[in-house]
């Protein structure tokens, strides 16, 4: 999914002064491992989607209703996300190092069009059967590949205001909330795409869905780019680590602050008399299409002191693991989602459905069952196509997953 920064391993070259610098691999494969930890995540919530689909999960949840294990799940799973959109941005800055701006651009328009027509053509169809309308489904895949054709134009800005362009985007996007369009307004289905989730008709039957609105997206992914120099190999990691704890802890308070204001950043939410479990629940429950200011300060804070933790233990086999995922991103989300769709279709088949027009569990506790179940036989054939990608690095398609 994210852009991929171990294809810049081996040797990055300065881009002013076209000298080699030694890669601290050790670097990258943190950044793999990041990526890895929230795909590992993932998988969760896609199991929920599977097997627990009858169940309804409002955006934010509704604190009152919902079962806190799915609450406090879903609020682990929002980190998937935005840290892929920002590490895409990251591993974009690292690609650019040891390429010309032409050949970067190129990466990012040829990955950017393969990344949407993999959600149009092949990630979307996995679901029909599911809906009763053909629907095309603009998910985190279509978002980054679009995300990836704007990077290639943003990323000539030069450093500052391409920062500041993504501040603004993360920080005031939630003051166009109140925008509403609706089916008939000319600027609708862009709109729909820009900022509003909402579905559109398409021709010959179809509807698109706008899960991932772009226009916040395009921040993080900017602000991705613009911290890339804090990974040159030339940046001891003691000052890396201290510019990311600042960050990290900086975005922790700042979430903290501005949700006891209640005032803006995201919907508001209230005390739950008598019930601290739920209270909780509703102070963490942020808004995810399109992510609210609250949702991606959690979020990409914390994951910045997850970079930090995985720097000093990265010795550990759990990093090691977490970088095997992480190494083939797009292989892993499209291999784990084929293997679910197969999995249900395969039940329902079997089984029928036993939960309205679904097949899924009564019981939650179940997918988290299959959730363990599922880690090494996804594990295996990722490990595998990671390490063809390292050793057939004269495959040049193989650099795209």
């Amino acid at each position: 999914m994210a852009g991929n920064a171990s294809i810049a391993a081996g040797s990055i070259h300065s881009g002013a002064q076209g000298k080699a610098v030694p890669v601290a691999r050790t670097r990258l494969e943190n950044i793999d491992a990041l990526r890895g930890f929230v795909m590992v995540l993932m998988l969760l919530d896609h199991l929920r989607e599977t097997w627990f689909i009858h169940v309804p999960v409002s955006d934010p949840v509704d604190a009152r209703l919902i079962l806190p294990a799915i609450g406090f799940a879903r609020f682990a799973v929002s980190f998937c996300a935005p840290i892929f959109v920002a590490l895409t941005g990251l591993g974009v800055y690292l690609f650019s190092i040891n390429h010309t701006v032409q050949e970067t651009t190129s990466y990012l328009l040829k990955r950017g069009a393969l990344l949407m027509a993999i959600e149009v053509f092949f990630l979307s169809p996995l679901y029909w059967g599911v809906v009763p309308q053909p629907t095309f489904w603009l998910q985190v895949i279509w978002c980054i590949g679009l995300c990836m054709i704007a990077l290639s134009v943003l990323m000539r800005l030069p450093r500052p205001a391409l920062i500041a362009f993504g501040l603004v985007l993360v920080c005031f996007h939630n003051l166009l909330d109140p925008i509403r369009l609706v089916q008939g307004d000319t600027l609708f289905p862009l709109w729909a795409m820009l900022h509003q989730r909402d579905t559109f008709a398409l021709p010959f039957g179809f509807v698109a869905k706008t899960t991932y609105p772009i226009l916040p997206w395009l921040g993080v992914i900017s602000l991705g780019f613009g911290i890339g120099p804090w990974f040159r190999p030339e940046v001891p990691p003691e000052k890396r680590e201290r510019m990311l704890l600042l960050l990290g802890f900086g975005m922790l308070v700042a979430f903290v602050a501005l949700r006891l204001l209640n005032g803006y950043g995201d919907k508001p939410w209230a005390v739950i008399e008598g019930d601290p479990v739920r209270t909780l629940i509703g102070f963490i429950s942020l808004t995810k299409y399109p992510p609210s200011l609250l949702f991606l300060l959690v979020t990409l804070g914390g994951g910045a002191l997850v970079l930090v933790l995985f720097e000093r233990i990265r010795t550990s086999r759990l990093v090691a693991a977490l970088a095997v995922f992480g190494a083939a991103p797009m292989f892993f989300y499209i291999f784990h989602l084929s293997v679910l769709r197969i999995l249900y279709h395969s039940a329902l088949a079997i089984w029928g459905p036993n939960q309205g027009k679904f097949y899924a569990f009564d019981n939650y506790n179940w997918v988290l069952v299959w959730y363990v179940a599922l880690l090494v036989p996804l594990y295996l054939p990722t490990v595998w196509f990671s390490r063809l990608k390292r050793r057939r690095r004269d495959i040049a398609w193989l650099k795209y997953f």
